[in-house]
């Protein structure tokens, strides 16, 4: 399993992958399946390594007794399948977060498709957050590692929204990686601190968390309980209304 970006393999594995779904499906179909594919044959170009049958599951990667898990989202959906892994085998969890995102917008009644713009928003480790609370009964065990993969997309979406332009609440009919950004690595617990802003003072609230990680308060406050229960912070009282904590 490689450690360091390659932004070539990544390419190559975009052009092997995507090619090969347009061919099966068409354009238009691919969506989670693309991102899926495409990390699995970057994290391992061998398709020897992918869909290995572990007992009554089916590992993404297994590499040298190590198994590996493309998951876009809905991390409770790996909960049985991570308590049977985990008893003999280390398991990494890949997560692809879009880093940068291009937005084309496709008119449903015209046909119509808008140039593609650079989205403002840039996406972070914060992301897997909510992911991580829902496996949260088995992040203390050492068996289990995450890569968080920083990718930037292409994605096309419908004008099909709520709102006066159609944009909010739209839905996504494509998204196309295009490149590499980083990746961040959780190997050990000691490495959760990488969701502490150095800029935190010694004692901090949720509310101090969210300004310095840039973050909404539902966010923050799911981090603080994730990283109490791994023990990488602790209450240590209150300010007004707000539990403080510190560094454990």
């Amino acid at each position: 399993m490689k450690n360091t970006i390659d932004q070539t393999l990544f390419s190559e594995a975009c052009y092997q992958m995507i090619g090969a779904l347009q061919g099966q499906n068409g354009i238009g179909t691919l969506q989670e399946k693309t991102i899926h594919s495409v990390l699995k044959y970057y994290y391992a170009p061998n398709p020897d390594y992918h869909e290995v049958k572990i007992g009554p599951f089916v590992a993404d990667i297994c590499i040298d007794g190590e198994l590996f898990e493309v998951q876009t989202r809905n991390f409770n959906k790996m909960r049985e399948k991570l308590s049977y892994f985990l008893q003999e085998y280390d398991v990494t969890i890949i997560y692809p977060v879009a880093h940068t995102k291009w937005l084309s917008w496709l008119d449903m009644e015209t046909g119509e498709l808008s140039p593609k713009r650079k989205s403002p928003k840039t996406g972070t480790l914060y992301q897997i957050v909510p992911e991580l609370y829902r496996i949260k009964m088995f992040i203390n065990n050492p068996k289990l590692h995450f890569i968080i993969s920083l990718i930037d997309v292409e994605e096309t979406r419908y004008l099909n929204g709520w709102s006066k332009n159609k944009k909010k609440g739209s839905s996504r009919m494509d998204g196309i990686p295009v490149g590499i950004f980083d990746e961040i690595r959780i190997d050990t617990l000691s490495d959760y601190n990488k969701f502490l802003p150095d800029i935190l003072p010694e004692s901090f609230t949720s509310g101090d968390l969210r300004k310095a990680a840039k973050i909404s308060q539902k966010t923050a406050s799911t981090l603080l309980n994730i990283l109490s229960e791994i023990q990488i912070v602790e209450r240590i009282g209150k300010k007004g209304r707000s539990y403080l904590y510190q560094k454990s």
